[in-house]
């Protein structure tokens, strides 16, 4: 069975939610500053440290 990256990645964020229940201010930080970092000088260097 295929499952979408998006899919499974919104799965694992509504149980990750309901399981430990992270104050909600901490996960705006983190999606957005995971987005900003997506588009900045650093994503090549981050690219080739997670391979």
């Amino acid at each position: 069975m295929d499952v979408p990256l998006w899919f499974a990645l919104l799965v694992v964020g509504v149980l990750g939610v309901k399981l430990i229940r992270p104050p909600w201010w901490l996960i705006a930080v983190l999606l957005l500053g995971g987005y900003l970092i997506a588009d900045s000088l650093l994503a090549p260097v981050i690219d080739t440290a997670v391979k």
